[in-house]
């Protein structure tokens, strides 16, 4: 859900009036056509829709207090409104709020939506009933205009969602802001789409918002500040990707290459997921690294140095290797004040001199000392006395073609900003095969369509990373446990050398592994 600071209970983000200007300026209809506002909040796109000139204008609030200043307002739910009712256009910026956050009433009005029960459950949000109610409620090439979050073009659980969309219609454009800062305070990543109803368009012009900061009235109608592709349109089964046809078909031949093989023709492609073959977790959670983080270990007494762990936090990390790295404090023995201090002196005097920040820190349920770690999260998988692969937890790609998966040995701890990979015990491939197999181009281009995108910014928790497609080994395939081999040793060989030729070579390698 978008946060800013105009959130309420009823999941409304009030919409800047370039924005809605430029929405409005979409519409084809002529002005005598009937439009539909379904959560008009303060009224801006009512105003705008007045400003061009329509007068048959219909609209729900079901917010009282904001009283917008329009005679034609009724205070009702938009779900809950008469489905026989027909708009030409629908226009507006719908409320997103997540199954969990939604207030009672709300969801009792869901759960005796007929169109609810039939499209969607409680992993669902709020935002997808006024998306197919719209649609539902429009003529025959009537125009639905939404801003939105563009998270449930991609998701499983809005499928039924996009079949619908593609069943009923088509997307004419897509205007993708990615984070730009046009809702205060708001991170989400998100679109405005026109959709036609009963016309399925073969294509969808796809503009990407190239600025930084809130667009004006002038830039939005003369869109000089998108970049402008045309995209095939969606078909019903698949996520959204908004990618040129060439890229989707890269795309469909990395997965194709990942997937298992079966005799059975009409049976659903099922890749293998990096999930598969390896553990994943998020790195452990100090809750204030700087009281933790050990400058000077030189002044520590044998006992303390014994509770030291090797750390990587995210700045630390370049693609294959690491380019610094710290030490931390970290113990959980049961243990007195008194006799910390007795015992670890040097560590003592140093929390002790952050213990106002630190007792602030969120305790996760825990009395929490003041000398533990808020939350060492996934501890036990990184004790495991086998090397890793680190990443970042989130990586801006804005003016990058790589991300950063680096090696760690054995001794080595993630921090709260990095996602650590290990191999499950049966997976035979080499964790150097892995690790340039995630630092490859492929690997890249799938992740910045696939992944869980927000802006620019690509997340790597362990849900997303899990969902990478895996090339495996074919083990009685010489040619592949050769092509493997020469991945492991050129790897090696460029962690120790730091030649950038050497990385042509392995890009090379997994080029060769997908051709076999």
């Amino acid at each position: 859900m978008m946060m800013g600071k105009d959130k309420n209970r009823y999941g409304q983000y009030f919409t800047i009036e370039a924005i809605a200007d430029f929405m409005v300026s979409l519409i084809r209809h002529d002005r005598s056509a009937s439009v539909l506002e379904p959560s008009c909040g303060r009224g801006v796109f009512l105003g705008q829709l007045e400003k061009y000139g329509f007068n048959n204008i219909s609209a729900y609030e079901i917010d009282p207090a904001l009283n917008p200043p329009y005679p034609y307002v009724q205070y009702r739910s938009f779900v809950s409104s008469p489905l026989d009712e027909r708009f030409d256009v629908i226009v507006g910026n719908p409320p997103y709020i997540r199954w969990k956050n939604i207030e009672p009433e709300l969801k009792s009005e869901l759960e005796d939506s007929s169109l609810w029960k039939r499209y969607f459950n409680s992993l669902c949000d709020y935002l997808f009933i006024f998306i197919l109610k719209s649609i539902e409620q429009l003529t025959e090439n009537g125009e639905l205009i939404f801003i939105c979050p563009e998270y449930w073009m991609n998701t499983t659980h809005s499928r039924s969602l996009r079949d619908y969309m593609i069943a009923n219609g088509s997307l004419s454009e897509i205007f993708h802001f990615k984070d730009a800062a046009l809702f205060e305070g708001v991170t989400s990543s998100y679109v405005v789409f026109r959709y036609v109803k009963s016309v399925h368009n073969a294509g969808i012009d796809l503009y990407r918002y190239n600025q930084k900061g809130k667009p004006s009235v002038q830039e939005l109608q003369q869109k000089s500040c998108f970049d402008f592709i045309r995209i095939p349109q969606f078909r019903q089964g698949e996520r959204w990707v908004l990618a040129s046809e060439e890229d989707r078909m890269l795309l469909s031949a990395f997965e194709q290459e990942c997937s298992k093989r079966s005799d059975d023709l009409f049976s659903p492609v099922d890749l293998y997921r990096l999930g598969d073959f390896c553990d994943i977790g998020n790195g452990m959670v100090s809750g204030l690294d700087k009281a933790f983080r050990i400058k000077d270990v030189s002044g520590l007494n044998d006992g303390e140095k014994s509770h030291l762990i090797h750390v990587y936090k995210a700045k630390d990390l370049q693609p294959f290797y690491n380019i610094s790295d710290s030490y931390y404090f970290f113990m959980k023995e049961e243990i007195s004040e008194n006799q910390f201090q007795i015992k670890y002196p040097s560590v003592y005097a140093q929390l002790s001199a952050c213990r106002d920040e630190l007792s602030k820190r969120y305790s996760y349920g825990k009395d929490l000392k003041f000398w533990e770690f808020a939350f060492p999260r996934n501890e036990s998988l990184f004790r495991r006395q086998e090397p890793r692969i680190f990443v970042p937890c989130k990586e801006r790609i804005s003016h990058k073609n790589y991300f950063r998966f680096a090696f760690a040995d054995e001794s080595t701890f993630p921090l709260q900003d990095v996602t650590g990979i290990l191999k499950k015990p049966d997976c035979n491939e080499d964790i150097y095969y892995i690790l340039a197999y995630l630092n490859s181009s492929r690997v890249f281009h799938w992740l910045i369509y696939n992944g869980i995108v927000k802006g620019d910014i690509v997340e790597f928790s362990e849900a997303p990373l899990a969902s990478i497609p895996y090339r495996p080994i074919d083990w009685d395939n010489d040619a592949e446990v050769a092509i493997h081999d020469e991945v492991v040793n050129n790897t090696k060989q460029y962690i120790a050398t730091k030649d950038i030729g050497i990385l042509e070579m392995i890009e090379q390698n997994i080029n060769d592994l997908f051709h076999v």
